[in-house]
């Protein structure tokens, strides 16, 4: 059991480092030619990148894209937060993420010219490589650092809070120092290029949506098993069905989506026989652990 959870976690690890490398290649090589901006902290780090570079050119380190590294900068004090107040896993992998991200933003080398012709094409393309990288970051327990670790952690804090308000409000107000500093059209496509990247991100990872397993069971050790095995609190009581006259085990848990499988696999696991009932897009108040 403990080589599996080892085997489980170093996959989570390696997967979290390559969202991050897909992530940095999707901006690098469809943004950055046509200087778009991404949306969040890295958002801010082109921003100051390129105001550096309308400046003066040559205080900037030679064919080295220092947004990477400013991202990891604006994220500092993020990291601090997420070690104490969320979760030391949390803080390795976001950790991960963000030094995968800073490592390929800024030695992959972007190019002179877009490799599609069409603008919008480049941010479809972009939208589309970025949200699957960031995607399967948050699915492997992790986070792409900036807005994510702030949402989380006012998740945690407020019950009515929405990562996606608050989302939404910081990149308004970066796109519309975009449309200032730069142009109407930068804006308008780094825009067009954050809606196709949330979508694509909303796609695969999906632990935001809450779902009650109901579980009908005559075999003996299935809630310790999914308490063990998920850290989810199980609630039961006894049942009888009417039709055979024979008594049952009712059991329910609080799960998000991407649990789902794993409870299944537990519950085959221990009970074949079983029957279970799954309601999905539940609302949860009280004391429920948000994941990512």
């Amino acid at each position: 059991m403990e080589n599996e959870f080892v085997k489980k976690e170093f996959k989570k690890y390696a997967t979290v480092f390559f969202g991050g490398m897909l992530f940095a290649i999707g901006t690098n090589f469809f943004l950055v030619p046509l200087d778009l901006f991404s949306s969040g902290l890295l958002g801010i780090a082109q921003i100051i990148r390129s105001l550096l570079l309308m400046i003066s050119p040559s205080l900037l380190l030679k064919n080295v894209d220092i947004a990477g590294i400013l991202n990891m900068l604006l994220n500092l004090p993020l990291f601090f937060m997420a070690y104490k107040t969320i979760s030391k896993n949390f803080f390795v992998k976001t950790l991960l993420s963000v030094g995968s991200q800073t490592l390929f933003l800024t030695f992959v080398k972007a190019p002179v010219e877009p490799l599609l012709d069409d603008v919008l094409a480049n941010c479809l393309m972009g939208g589309v490589i970025c949200g699957a990288g960031m995607g399967i970051t948050l699915r492997s327990s992790g986070s792409g650092g900036g807005l994510d670790i702030l949402g989380v952690y006012f998740t945690q804090k407020f019950e009515k809070f929405s990562v996606g308000k608050l989302a939404l409000g910081i990149n308004a107000v970066l796109y519309c120092v975009c449309a200032v500093l730069f142009n109407l059209e930068t804006a308008v496509y780094s825009i067009i290029y954050m809606a196709c990247y949330s979508l694509v991100l909303d796609r695969i990872h999906f632990q935001n949506i809450n779902v009650i397993c109901l579980i009908f069971s005559k075999g003996q050790g299935v809630s310790e098993a999914i308490m063990e095995r998920t850290g989810r609190g199980v609630t039961s009581w006894k049942g009888m069905g009417d039709y055979t006259k024979d008594n049952t085990r009712i059991m329910a848990v609080v799960i998000n989506k991407y649990e789902v499988t794993e409870v299944k696999s537990i519950i085959r696991e221990m009970d074949p026989k079983a029957f279970i009932i799954f309601f999905e897009g539940i609302h949860v108040s009280g004391n429920f652990e948000k994941r990512l």
